[in-house]
């Protein structure tokens, strides 16, 4: 006989598929075409190797833009589940100017503005509705995906994981195709940073309720410079 299949309580197979649909590369986010500064690095000689990507990345997701993105996440997937729009714009407007330069703004809004846009076209038009007062110009990605993800019902935990590991997973993409990196090494990279994530992701989930502002982190300067760099880098292949 064969064993039943076992999931987590309340965290159902439809809900793991959507999860996984949602952060897939074949969700049409544009996410490929960004390299969040990665792409000044590795010209600097800052990324340079296996090890020096694992370590840029960990750095972002501990103390710089992939922490304060969790941190945003968290209170967006909060304010939803909680029926609470002031919070939710309040989180959104927080997302905006937290954004380093044009390119990290560029890159934020307009994979939070496909997101709507494919969610829409695929779950319905009401599903985003509570970020009605929000135009295009004005909706982060985390915050989109925060929106959506509590709308649908996924485990806080799970979100952040599965969030967290998408925008990961799309960096250490564009280093393979910078460094480069060899396909297996891409994937060494992603089993390096699983406990850093995922700790990560915990300690996202585990915030209290309050001001996010409190809560991000600012100390991945390099990589803000690098954000920052990009807009005039010579030689380009990424639009960050």
């Amino acid at each position: 006989m064969r064993p039943t299949p076992r999931t987590d309580p309340g965290f159902e197979p439809a809900q793991l598929f959507d999860l996984l649909s949602w952060m897939s590369p074949a969700w049409p986010i544009g996410a490929f075409a960004h390299s969040g500064g990665l792409e000044w690095a590795v010209e600097m000689g800052d990324v340079h190797d296996r090890g020096s990507t694992a370590d840029w990345i960990a750095d972002l997701i501990e103390h710089g833009v992939l922490w304060n993105e969790l941190v945003l996440f968290r209170h967006a997937y909060r304010a939803t589940e909680q029926s609470d729009p002031a919070a939710l714009l309040a989180a959104a407007e927080l997302a905006d100017a937290a954004a380093i330069g044009f390119e990290r703004r560029l890159e934020t809004m307009a994979q939070g503005t496909a997101f709507r846009r494919i969610g829409r076209a695929i779950l319905g038009e009401r599903v985003f509705c509570e970020l009605d007062p929000l135009d295009d110009e004005s909706l982060a990605y985390p915050i989109a995906c925060g929106c959506q993800m509590a709308n649908r019902g996924i485990p806080l935990g799970h979100a952040l994981a599965a969030f967290g590991h998408g925008i990961a997973a799309n960096l250490v993409s564009a280093a393979q195709r910078l460094v480069p990196l060899g396909q297996t090494d891409g994937q060494r990279v992603l089993v390096d940073l699983k406990p850093v994530l995922l700790a990560a992701a915990g300690r996202a989930a585990a915030l209290p309720d309050g001001d996010p502002f409190e809560q991000m982190g600012g100390m991945a300067l390099a990589a803000d410079i690098g954000c920052i760099a990009h807009e005039t880098q010579y030689t380009r292949l990424f639009r960050t």
